[in-house]
Parts: C-alpha cells; sequence; structure tokens
C-alpha cells in the first residue's frame, strides 16, 4: 500500500546515515549502488549535516538533495555567494509525491536566512527547475576538430610568442591551478569557486569513481615564466585499417588566462602527434577554438546546451554586484512563486556602478524571477523573452533598454559539472 505523502519524512540526514544517502544517490543517477569505504572516506570530508537533505519511507531513503557553499561570478568579476545544489535524485517509486518540492523548499529557506545571494545547480532534466525559479543562465558547446582538415602547421612545435609549454603531473596541478583558476574566474561571468578538495578529486588524490584514470596535464608559460593556462585531456588508444594511428584527445580541463594561453594550448592539441581528433569539452559557446584554425570546419559542434542554472534570491544584491557596459535605468517586476525576492525594483545603472531599491513605481518590464536569472549574467536577450511571452514589456523601448544594459560582449561560461 502507498503511504500518504506526510508520512515520507524529509529532513537533515546524520553521519551514520551518509552510507544510505550515497546509494540512494547512486540508485537516481542510474549507477550500481555499492558504496565503497574510499568513496564514503571522501565523502565524509564534506559532509555538513544541515545541507544533506534525505526522505525517508520506512526507514528506506528514497529521495536525496544536497547543498554546500559556493561563489559565483558576476559580469565585471564580482564573486557572490551561492547555495550549490547537487545529489537531487527521487527513487523511481517515491515520484511525484513532492519530495523534491519538500526539500528544495527547505533548502533555498536556509539559503535566504544564511544571506546566499543567488542558488546554483547543473541541471540533469531541462523541465523541472524552472518550477523553483531557476533560469538557464550560461551555455555550454562541445567542438570535435578534425585535425587533418584543420588546415594547421603539422611543423608546429610550441609557440611562436616565447611562450613555452610543458607537461606537468597532478602534484604541481594542485599548485599551480587554484592560482590560475582564481583569474580566469576574476575575468569571466559564470565561472565557480573551488575548494582545495575539488582539486584533489580531480586530480586523483580522493577516488571517487572506479574508472578515473590519470590524464595528461600541460601548462602555457608566458615568456617571464608565469603560469597562464592549463590544459588536462585524455587519449584513447585507436589504429586504422593501413594500421595508421586514429587517437582522439579529449579535454577535460582548459583554463586561460590569456587568449596567447588559450591560442597556444589548443595548437598544441592539435599538433600531438597520433591524434587526429580533439574533443573539446564542455566550452562557452563563443569559444575562440573554431576561428583560431585556417579551416573553421574542422571544427564541428557535437553537443551544445544550456549548462549552469541560477536561482536569484536577492534581486537587489544580484543586480547591484554585476557591472554594467552602458548606461540606464528600469523598473523591474518580478514575480517569484516562493515568495523569497518578488516585487518592483528600479535599477539605475552606469559604467560606474550601479543601484536596485524597491519602488512603487510603475513596471517597465514584468517577468519571472527564472526569467531574470537568464539574464543576470548577460546571456540572454530581453528583446528575445518578449518575444517568446515570458517577459511581458509594459512600456514601448524597454525590451532594447534592459538589452543595452544587461548583454555582455562575451557569453558567460561556468567549467564546472557539481
Amino acid at each position: 500500500m502507498t503511504r500518504a505523502h506526510s508520512d515520507i519524512d524529509v529532513r537533515p540526514i546524520t553521519e551514520a546515515e551518509l552510507p544510505e544517502w550515497l546509494r540512494a544517490v547512486k540508485t537516481g543517477f542510474l549507477q550500481a549502488p555499492t558504496v565503497s569505504e574510499e568513496e564514503l572516506e571522501a565523502r565524509r570530508e564534506r559532509f555538513e549535516a544541515s545541507r544533506y537533505l534525505g526522505a525517508f519511507d520506512g526507514g528506506r531513503c528514497v529521495a536525496t538533495f544536497r547543498s554546500f557553499e559556493q561563489e559565483v561570478t558576476a559580469v565585471g568579476g564580482t564573486p557572490v555567494t551561492a547555495d550549490a545544489v547537487s545529489g537531487v535524485t527521487v527513487s523511481a517509486t517515491h515520484r511525484r509525491r513532492g519530495l523534491l518540492t519538500r526539500m528544495m523548499g527547505q533548502d533555498l529557506a536556509a539559503a535566504k536566512e544564511r544571506g546566499d545571494c543567488v542558488a546554483t545547480l547543473i541541471a540533469a532534466e531541462y523541465p523541472i527547475y524552472g518550477r523553483y525559479g531557476f533560469g538557464p543562465a550560461t551555455s555550454a558547446a562541445e567542438w570535435t576538430v578534425d585535425v587533418p582538415r584543420a588546415g594547421l602547421d603539422p611543423r608546429w612545435s610550441g609557440p611562436e610568442d616565447g611562450g613555452r609549454i610543458d607537461l606537468v603531473n597532478g602534484e604541481e596541478v594542485r599548485k599551480l591551478g587554484p592560482e590560475l583558476h582564481d583569474r580566469v574566474r576574476a575575468a569571466t561571468p559564470g565561472v565557480v569557486s573551488r575548494s582545495e578538495w575539488w582539486w584533489r578529486h580531480n586530480t586523483g588524490v580522493l577516488r571517487l569513481d572506479p574508472k578515473w584514470t590519470e590524464p595528461f596535464y600541460a601548462v602555457y608559460r608566458a615568456a617571464n615564466g608565469e603560469v597562464e593556462g592549463l590544459t588536462a585531456y585524455v587519449v584513447d588508444d585507436k589504429w586504422g585499417d593501413a594500421n595508421q594511428p586514429q587517437d582522439t584527445a579529449t579535454v577535460r580541463e582548459l583554463l586561460a588566462a590569456t587568449p596567447a594561453a588559450h591560442r597556444a594550448l589548443w595548437l598544441y592539441l592539435c599538433s600531438i602527434d597520433w591524434v587526429t581528433h580533439v574533443k573539446s569539452g564542455q566550452r562557452a559557446p563563443d569559444d575562440l577554438l573554431p576561428l583560431l584554425l585556417p579551416d573553421a570546419r574542422a571544427a564541428r559542434i557535437t553537443s551544445a546546451s544550456d549548462w549552469l542554472w541560477v536561482r536569484i534570491l536577492d534581486v537587489v544584491r544580484a543586480l547591484e554586484s554585476r557591472a554594467y557596459e552602458g548606461a540606464g535605468s528600469l523598473v523591474l517586476e518580478v514575480a517569484d512563486r516562493a515568495g523569497l525576492t518578488g516585487g518592483r525594483y528600479r535599477l539605475e545603472a552606469s559604467a560606474q556602478g550601479a543601484s536596485c531599491a524597491p519602488t512603487t513605481e510603475s513596471a517597465e518590464l514584468t517577468l519571472d524571477v527564472g526569467d531574470l536569472a537568464r539574464l543576470w549574467l548577460g546571456d540572454e536577450s530581453v528583446t528575445r523573452l518578449v518575444a517568446l511571452g515570458r517577459v511581458r514589456e509594459e512600456r514601448a523601448g524597454a525590451a532594447l533598454v534592459g538589452d543595452a544594459l544587461l548583454r555582455t560582449s562575451r557569453r558567460p561560461w561556468c567549467p564546472d559539472m557539481f
């Protein structure tokens, strides 16, 4: 007999319940529901009881939810506090019972109470999170480069700007990577913070995935010796019928703080002996990669999708934290069905800064908090959302003002999955 929704207990888990919680996570993601001691110890390092939620039916964990502290870079480089949501599952036996709604409600209320500016997540399924005020705020694309077609000089042996490419190991990456990442994060809206735990996990010190393999690591050093770029990649082992190598290099990470580093690392990856294809991994949709090649069509988009989703928890702080290339003002009517941050606000913005405050003036644009999230990092167009019926223009010309204020010259990007 199906238990009543109210009989299912939604609450923070205890550390003793972490193995059962992890099994439920794996079940929800259709992974083998076994938890190794090594994985359990790694997870315990990050365990924060109040931010691990579980739904329990008769003692069995049937839904999971986790959040953790994060920062996300706003347009202009200011980091804002974020409630990063991850590990969201509901067992197939317990769907459509409001369990995610209960867990999400508890977490977002706690995030609002803590003073977090936004919440973030990577959505496995598109239709779910708009119900909770999230909107897709960045996009990602992956290219596959047909190296022989690209037209690159096969004799390329290194940067021509006085810089150099060096192979390094995971220990060196843990030393060099955080500072480089901070430089990239300060210059790129949408990039999220990384903990020391992240670097140990992603360089193999913490083995959460039994299939994890050690990648190759390469760094770009400028002429003055400063590290300005880093890539991590793996290569398969494939041979053609004529005993010719046809390997594919798959990029796990490529961070570049300068255009020179960006160019040098892509050219390096496309010049490795035996590699005939390079898969770029998830990149910003306006990544320079295709245009670095003499034949840009050699880089074919093989996937494109939304990526980082944002839920604004404080409209005033979110809009004041970001930079604006133009000047102008807008009165926004923000609808928030959860009642966390809805209302009417006047935004006054210029290149010198911005102010945002509640107002009783007539609205010029009316939109849902999730659609404001789409616009916040500059990746979406107000005019496009008006055409879709998602934003209502209350004053003629307000959409163009919104685009002039909110759009950015480069698209935001989040390189991380969490």
